[in-house]
């Protein structure tokens, strides 16, 4: 048998092999667009204790990632109570703090950069007026329909802690 025929069968297998049968894989800003359900929230502190988020053991939540590159977030607490009116006017000043306390939310645009795995959230609006006009860095990991978004050491809260925020798509 001549090499070239005995090597013909490979050639045709490894051409198989990387001949895609479905659709091409997307790349990385395409697969965060869609809308995601809060998993878990959980915050890694500085000696490595791992606690709740300020909303909470179960936080319930959305975030949504555009086309066109923007986002959004919300946040909260799963037992927030309500109003004791269904006029927001009449709100009293513990109703209003215990809501404030309960709920985290912003929106912006984002930008992926694929090389070094995160993705920076350009804030525009924001529950806590202080984060408008920043940006959010977030690390990224995919796994199937889950979204990992990990932060920098952050220390608005006072000792540095890494938030893990593990999301799961919505179809």
């Amino acid at each position: 048998m001549s090499t070239a025929i005995a090597a013909a069968p490979h050639t045709i297998a490894a051409r198989e092999l990387f001949t895609p049968n479905g659709p091409a894989p997307r790349c990385v800003k395409e697969q965060f667009v869609g809308t995601w359900k809060l998993l878990s929230w959980k915050i890694e502190q500085a000696n490595g204790e791992l606690t709740d988020s300020p909303l909470g053991p179960d936080p319930v939540g959305w975030i949504m990632y555009q086309p066109k590159e923007s986002m959004c977030v919300a946040l909260m607490r799963p037992d927030r109570p309500k109003f004791g009116s269904n006029n927001l006017l009449e709100a009293a000043a513990e109703e209003v703090e215990a809501a404030f306390g309960g709920y985290v939310s912003y929106c912006g645009f984002y930008e992926v950069n694929e090389r070094e795995h995160f993705v920076i959230h350009r804030l525009q609006l924001s529950w806590f007026p202080n984060l408008v006009g920043t940006d959010q860095k977030r690390y990224y990991a995919f796994s199937g329909d889950r979204l990992t978004l990990r932060t920098p050491p952050l220390t608005a809260l006072g000792d540095a802690q890494v938030h893990q925020l593990i999301w799961d798509r919505l179809r």
